[in-house]
Order: C-alpha cells, then sequence, then structure tokens
C-alpha cells in the first residue's frame, strides 16, 4: 500500500545533512585536508546517501541538485567544524565529537529514506533496504574518500543493525500501528541515538566472525 503525499519535516531533512555535514568535515580535518578537501569530505558525506537513495535506487533526480539549501548549509558546517576542531584540541575529542554526529545523521537519513521510498511505492523489503542505504551511505563514501574501511563494515557498536532496527520501527509504529509519522520520525531518531549512547557508555561491541 502506498501512503498519502505525507511529507515529513524539513527540519529532519536539514538536520541530517548538517550533522553528516559536520561529521564529513571532522573526518577530514582529522586527516590535515586544506579547506577545499574538508569541504569535500563534508559534502560527500552529507549527499551521498541521498545520491545513491535518488540517483541508484530510486532512480529520480537527486534532492542534492534541486534544493538550493543544501551547499550554502553545508559550506557554513564546514567553516563552524573548522571552529569546533580547533576547540576540541585532541584527536580523541574529534573522533568522539564524530561518533556522536553521526549517531544522529544516520537515523534522520534512514527516516527520510524509508518514507522516500514508501511514496516510490516500493514494496516492505526495498524500503528497508533503501533506509539502510540511505542512512549509512554517506559515511561509506565519505570513509573510502578518505582511503578508510568503512566503519560500518568493521566490529563495532552495532551501527548496522541498530539502522535497520530503526527503519523497521519506523515502519511498525507508523503503519502498522498507526501512529504520526512526523512524531515517530522524531522517536526514531532519538532512540537510535539513546540506543547509540549505551553502546558507547557499556562498550557493547559486535566481534570479527573468526575471532583473534
Amino acid at each position: 500500500m502506498i501512503p498519502d503525499q505525507f511529507q515529513l519535516p524539513v527540519q529532519l531533512d536539514y538536520l541530517a545533512i548538517f550533522a553528516w555535514a559536520l561529521s564529513g568535515a571532522l573526518v577530514g580535518l582529522r586527516k590535515r585536508f586544506d579547506l577545499v578537501g574538508v569541504f569535500m569530505t563534508a559534502l560527500v558525506s552529507s549527499i551521498g546517501g541521498g545520491l545513491i537513495r535518488d540517483g541508484v535506487l530510486l532512480q529520480k533526480i537527486p534532492l542534492a541538485l534541486t534544493n538550493p539549501v543544501y551547499l550554502p548549509e553545508i559550506a557554513a558546517t564546514t567553516f563552524l567544524a573548522i571552529a569546533l576542531a580547533r576547540r576540541l584540541h585532541t584527536a580523541k575529542l574529534i573522533e568522539q565529537a564524530i561518533e556522536l554526529i553521526d549517531s544522529v545523521g544516520t537515523p534522520a537519513f534512514a527516516v527520510l529514506g524509508v518514507e522516500t521510498a514508501l511514496q516510490a511505492g516500493l514494496p516492505l523489503p526495498g524500503v528497508m533496504m533503501v533506509g539502510c542505504v540511505a542512512g549509512v551511505g554517506g559515511g561509506v563514501l565519505r570513509d573510502v574518500l578518505v582511503r578508510e574501511v568503512p566503519e560500518i563494515m568493521q566490529p563495532g557498536r552495532y551501527q548496522a543493525i541498530l539502522v535497520a532496527l530503526a527503519c523497521a520501527a519506523y515502519l511498525i509504529l507508523t503503519l502498522g500501528l498507526g501512529f504520526s509519522r512526523a512524531i515517530m520520525a522524531w522517536g526514531v531518531v532519538g532512540g537510535y541515538v539513546a540506543v547509540r549512547f549505551a553502546t558507547v557508555r557499556f562498550d557493547w561491541r559486535t566481534r570479527p566472525v573468526l575471532g583473534e
């Protein structure tokens, strides 16, 4: 069933762009890139998931090419990241900031991906796939750009599992139980952040399949 033409709050979209741009810029600063390099990591991080979602999976013009707010927002966020990094001082603090910011941007893009796929009339397995790819796509492209193994492929804090659970929770709460999609969108983002913080607080991690 295709839901009515509901639009998620635009603030959620801009929050996702901001979070991933900030995360990407901090990664560029950690790599000691110049201003262009920092902006490029911010750009790829923030629009990468949307480009894959729209251009590859849904075969439509990506929002990054039609929304005039994205580029100015990403540019402003790049300069904010530079100012923030100068106050963080240490690489460890920058890493912690990146992880914190990723925990906000990931579920926001995942929910946006789910809603976009629903509007396109995809079956639920396809909706789940689009949501998960949208949630982690920017981070994967960012890591590849800076020549790192994507975080989602490494033993860590259940990122892929949590993204899939966030997409499933949004579908169950909205399509299954009939709750407001606008409210549940923010609720899922908040729930993801809370669980991600718990994995950090209690050091819950996935393990390599073959061990040491």
